[in-house]
């Protein structure tokens, strides 16, 4: 999903480099990636939280 974002945000950067305006639809393309990006990233960083202690504590 980042390697998409990077080469969405790359894609309108050079477009604008080259002197074209993309239309403005295009800007709201690297949105769904990134709100990907944000839901499991979340998820990740609530994982531990919520997962308890699975293992057995070493004696």
């Amino acid at each position: 999903m980042s390697i998409i974002f990077t080469l969405i945000l790359l894609g309108i950067f050079g477009a604008q480099g080259f002197g074209k305006e993309p239309a403005e639809w295009v800007y709201f393309l690297p949105l769904f990636p990134l709100f990907l990006m944000l839901i499991t990233g979340l998820y990740l960083f609530a994982l531990p939280y919520f997962s308890g202690r699975r293992s057995k504590p070493v004696e």
